[in-house]
């Protein structure tokens, strides 16, 4: 009978999963992307290379075949221009004036000056820039020019003179190609990443549907309503297994308590039968005896018998109650009123006593339950009361509607609800230390007490049999406190 509030959806279990995998999914396709960018650098820089290698030792070649007359500078520069148009890599859309800015063509004398020139500006940062490199190797290398942001990858071989041919090419284009190839790996991978994500989310989702379905099920399934089961799919997946296990406990739970009732009614039945038998015989015998001890006695056995009877019936609830087995018949019950009728019918009892007793009430409280359990959970609370407080003594009742204070158990996730809370304080002397912790507890009584101790256990049985909780404590300035709790019933809702 406990009320349910849909719960959002970023608290669903879908959210956390796929996040999980996304972020797999995202660091494995990351790692993938950077391992194919590296390899993609690499391999442009593997053909850069290879060009510049190639054709520096083609225009030292010609160098060297070329007489060192007054055409040596132009047959050489043209050579270099025609292979400043093969650089690889360069945009299609590049005009002549960027591929001169990219390529250069550079070539030293025996002492180190510039003897040939071919590119943009006059060589002399191109040259400074070679010279401050302290190992001229024969593979390419790497400088950067004043005034060029960009470096330029150098190649050059030695002349037999002692000269040097030096090739230059910008790493421009190289890099316009890598940055052009990382956004479309970005935006490939976010797209990766995202349709992951949906499909693992509504994947998810759809199955943990399922779930929550089998849940809601069985969360409806209660002491009045044992034959519904789980819904079970047709696939041979866990999901279904997990159906049908269920189903087959509660099968094995319906049998159980079937078997429990049966028993149940018919120890009541073979018990009260007799019982209700001694006691007719008694009123019989009672009604011909005149006054005197022998009348006294058949009152005081008529009397046990009753409370045999009460005791049977409280046992039989309890043991029914503990096994979630309780029968209930729920209806809307207004706390307020049936706290008003119980109270007008144990006030003449608790004056005749010397009992105070007083109500406040907020007025109108509205719970689902079975009234006729109820209405004797209370008369249990009043019996307490009066048949262990003293003269002189007096018992506030306070109803209201509070908070659920409970602590949520671990892993579950739960919102605050409005409850029931009905309240007995008295002054009296308070619970025993020696049974305090074990109040709710069957044949559980304290020193003083002439009962059963079935009275608080069949309190607590009741209340959670209505999903409800009971406390008790003695009261820092003496005297007990009891506190029950029961969820309101749920407010009607409008159509408009």
């Amino acid at each position: 009978m406990s009320s349910k509030t849909a719960k959002p959806t970023m608290r669903s279990a879908a959210w956390r999963i796929s996040a999980w995998a996304a972020l797999a999914f995202t660091c494995g396709t990351l790692v993938v992307f950077i391992f194919l960018d590296r390899f993609v650098a690499n391999d442009i820089q593997r053909r850069s290379d290879a060009w510049l290698s190639g054709e520096v030792e083609v225009l030292g070649d010609v160098a060297a075949r070329t007489p060192n007359d007054a055409l040596y500078n132009r047959v050489v520069g043209e050579v270099a221009e025609l292979a400043s148009r093969e650089v690889p890599n360069r945009a299609s859309n590049s005009d002549e004036g960027a591929a001169n800015d990219s390529v250069f063509f550079l070539q030293t004398g025996p002492d180190g000056s510039l003897k040939l020139w071919v590119g943009a500006g006059d060589g002399a940062a191109h040259l400074q820039a070679i010279q401050s490199q302290r190992n001229l190797l024969d593979r390419p290398f790497d400088i950067r020019v004043r005034g060029f942001h960009i470096p330029f990858r150098v190649a050059s071989i030695q002349m037999n003179g002692g000269g040097r041919v030096y090739l230059g090419l910008s790493e421009r284009d190289e890099r316009r190609v890598l940055r052009m190839l990382r956004y479309r790996f970005s935006y490939l991978w976010l797209s990766l990443v995202m349709l992951g994500f949906a499909i693992v989310f509504f994947t998810s989702r759809r199955t943990l549907s399922h779930v929550r379905d089998i849940a809601e099920a069985a969360s409806r399934i209660g002491q009045s309503d044992l034959k519904t089961r789980v819904p079970t799919t047709r696939r041979n997946d866990e999901i279904a297994q997990l159906a049908l296990t269920l189903n087959r406990m509660l099968d094995r739970v319906e049998n159980t308590v079937h078997q429990l009732h049966t028993i149940t009614d018919s120890l009541a039945h073979d018990l009260r039968s007799p019982l209700t038998a001694i006691r007719g015989k008694l009123e019989t015998s009672i009604a011909g005896v005149r006054e005197g001890e022998q009348a006294d006695a058949i009152a005081s056995a008529i009397d046990e018998l009753d409370r045999l009877t009460d005791f049977l019936n409280k046992s039989l609830d309890v043991a029914e109650a503990r096994a979630d087995a309780l029968r209930l018949l729920p209806v809307a019950i207004d706390l307020d009123e049936l706290l008003r009728a119980m109270v007008d019918l144990y006030e003449p009892s608790m004056l005749e006593r010397g009992i105070a007793l007083h109500l406040d009430s907020c007025g109108t409280v509205r719970i689902i339950g079975d009234e006729g359990l109820i209405h004797r959970m209370i008369a249990n609370l009043f019996d307490n009361e009066l048949k262990h407080l003293p003269t002189g003594a007096s018992v506030n009742i306070q109803l209201a509607v509070r908070l659920d204070d409970r602590q949520p158990q671990p892993g579950q996730d739960r919102d605050p609800q409005s409850c029931a809370v009905l309240v007995l304080r008295d002054n009296g002397a308070g619970f025993d230390a020696e049974v305090q912790r074990q109040l709710f507890t069957g044949r559980i009584k304290g020193r003083n007490s002439t009962g059963h101790g079935l009275g608080l256990a069949f309190v607590d049985a009741v209340v959670r049999a209505h999903s409800g909780y009971v406390t008790a404590c003695n009261r820092p300035s003496g005297g007990a406190e009891i506190t029950v709790r029961l969820p309101l019933a749920a407010a009607p809702q409008s159509h408009h």
